[in-house]
């Protein structure tokens, strides 16, 4: 129980924080361009209990990597439907974009601070468990962005390929869509895509962000996930 508590306050909020601001993001851009349906539907709020998908959440806590509720998204209200939907699209990894820089830059600054108060007498810092939830948040915005701009409807990066190709070309891959998870989850434990691609992919942009405190990232997936 120890060990799972321990676990849960290292992920929990830089994970609440992932999905929310990504789902807060799409909202705001559609929003921005003409699209009130995320705003009047409550939607538009930093409060993760309006985002949340539960099986979505586990995931993220369970395996790294999860979802919440899609913000809804009406393309008709939008005032160029195409050009609009890749900047609504391209939000929500944005936002992930940004707040993986955001605990890069807490990890740089935190983690030195931590190895000086650990060197001290006694030991003890609590510049630690902030270290630990900054190595997390940054890898785990790094898989939201990088996964949801996979180019396969419903991901974000399908919603932009959809946009950018002619309408004969995104006729037919908008007809995918009911089976884009089924393709996913194929691609993800079926292939060695992730073994290969996106998982060498995600640890050079975290090793990137998290510099000389990529030692703090790994020692914290070693905890988290045992691996």
């Amino acid at each position: 129980m120890d060990d799972f508590l321990l676990k849960l306050s290292i992920m929990l909020v830089p994970a609440l924080l992932a999905v929310t601001f990504h789902e807060l993001a799409h909202g705001f851009a559609a929003d921005r361009c003409g699209d009130p349906t995320a705003r009047l539907l409550g939607r538009l709020t930093i409060n993760p209990l309006r985002h949340l998908d539960p099986i979505g959440t586990l995931a993220l806590l369970v395996f790294g990597f999860g979802w919440a509720r899609p913000v809804p998204v009406n393309p008709e209200n939008l005032r160029r439907i195409r050009t609009d939907m890749i900047w609504v699209a391209l939000a929500g990894p944005g936002a992930n974009l940004m707040l993986a820089i955001f605990c890069a830059l807490v990890l740089r600054w935190a983690g030195p601070l931590q190895q000086a108060a650990a060197a001290a007498p006694g030991g003890m810092s609590f510049w630690e468990p902030i270290s630990l939830m900054a190595a997390f948040g940054l890898y785990i915005n790094v898989i939201l962005m990088l996964f949801n701009l996979l180019p396969i409807p419903p991901l974000d990066g399908g919603r932009v390929l959809v946009s950018l190709l002619p309408e004969r070309l995104a006729s037919a891959l908008r007809r995918i869509e009911p089976f884009g998870l089924l393709i996913i989850i194929f691609l993800v434990f079926g292939t060695s895509l992730w073994q290969k691609f996106f998982s060498p992919l995600v640890l050079l942009i975290v090793a990137l962000g998290a510099g000389r405190q990529i030692e703090v990232v790994v020692r914290t997936m070693q905890l988290l996930f045992g691996n």
